[in-house]
Formats: structure tokens, sequence, C-alpha cells
């Protein structure tokens, strides 16, 4: 696991669990679809998102991190936001409580209104879009820069709020995959690039940064450590 250390914090990073769009094979990426509660884990996904919990509390206990350092942040999306309540239960963490928080800016990538509630088929599109220029927008969607963009506020105001934590990120495929890119580019040009977290991360907003997102892609469920 790298080190970056131009971050105040530790980062660990969770796709929410299997959803009950995966199950259908629906891209839900809007706001006001991704709120809705229909849209929430799928039996599967309340079963991967208990087993992320408990392999995130061992390696707390392995490596000494007591609970009151923990935070979790997480996209509003019914399916994020279940996740993040099922990790939390299982860790014995008040869900209500300043240690859990929403970002607006870890939410879903939205590809646009003419990929919304289609077939996850669709996707390839987006991605051979993404590798050819990722500045490039899916007809009314958000670019790879675009999601970029917001994450970079999204660090910029965890890094201000928390210090010496471990940050759990509950996310989507495509804003944790675009997040890794960027940090791990960000970390190997950190002797280099001086400035905040948001000057570093928007230093790498670049085509050969960005059109390499899909090399950090997770599965449903999956817990992985970046920092």
């Amino acid at each position: 696991m790298a080190t970056f250390s131009f971050l105040r914090n530790r980062y660990w990073i969770l796709r929410h669990g299997k959803s009950i769009p995966n199950e259908r094979g629906l891209i839900v990426a809007s706001m006001e679809n991704g709120i809705l509660p229909e849209f929430q884990l799928a039996s599967e996904g309340v079963t991967q998102a208990q087993l992320a919990g408990e392999s995130f509390q061992k390696k707390l206990k392995e490596n000494k991190i007591p609970l009151e350092n923990v935070r979790i942040c997480y996209s509003p999306f019914s399916r994020t936001r279940h996740t993040a309540e099922v990790v939390a239960s299982v860790l014995n963490l008040p869900f209500e409580d300043p240690q859990c928080k929403v970002v607006e800016e870890l939410r879903e990538r939205f590809f646009g209104p003419s990929f919304e509630l289609q077939s996850h088929d669709k996707y390839p599109e987006i991605w051979d879009l993404d590798a050819k220029d990722p500045f490039i927008q899916p007809e009314g969607g958000e670019s790879v820069a675009d999601v970029v963009s917001r994450l970079a506020t999204a660090m910029a105001t965890i890094e201000a709020e928390f210090h010496g934590c471990t940050v759990l990120i509950v996310s989507h495929g495509d804003p944790l995959q675009i997040l890794q890119t960027i940090l791990h580019s960000a970390n190997q040009q950190a002797g280099s690039t001086g400035g905040d977290i948001m000057s570093r991360l928007q230093a790498v907003r670049i085509p050969s940064v960005m059109s390499q997102h899909r090399k950090f892609a997770l599965s449903t469920g999956e817990l992985r450590p970046i920092s």
C-alpha cells in the first residue's frame, strides 16, 4: 500500500454492494433516480457490505486503529448510503453521527439522459469515449475530467475537516476508479508538484492520466486500501 505524503489521513475505498439496478442490469446514474429507495442494495449486496465491514474491522484491529479515529464518507445515492449504514452497523458506529458524513461530490458519474435507466451493456460505449478523450462528455453527462474536478473538491473537503483519521470512502465504480487514478498520479509527482491537494489533483487532470481509469476497476462490495 502506497503512502501518500501529501494526505493528512489514511484512506480506504469501498464500492457499494450489489444493488437492485445491478441485479436488473440498469444504469442508474442521475441524482433524481439514484436517491430513490427502490434502487438500494439487493440482498446479495447487503451480504457483500457486511463482509466488507468485517474485513475493514479486522484491518482496523490489526493496525491498532481506534474506532474514534474512523470516518465514513459516502455518496448520497441509496445504494451507497445503504452500504455505509451496513458497514457502520458492523463497526458498531452510530450512523447519524459526525463520524459518518454524506459527501455529495462522491455521487455516481452521470452518464447522461440517453444512458439513464438503459442496459449495462452500454457502459463500453462510455469507456471507449473516455479512452479516446477524457474531456469529452457523453451527451448531457459528465466527462472523466468533470468527475475529477468534483472529486478534487470532495478530497479537499475531507482533508480540511479530518486530520490523522482512517477514512472509508463509499462510492461507485467510475468515481472510485477515477479517484485512484488521480491520487496515484499525484503521488508519483509529489516531489515536483507543490501546493494543496486541490492543486495537486487538478495538476494531473490531463488526458494521459485520466484515460487510464479502467485499470483501477472494482467489483461490487470490494474494499481496497489506497493510502
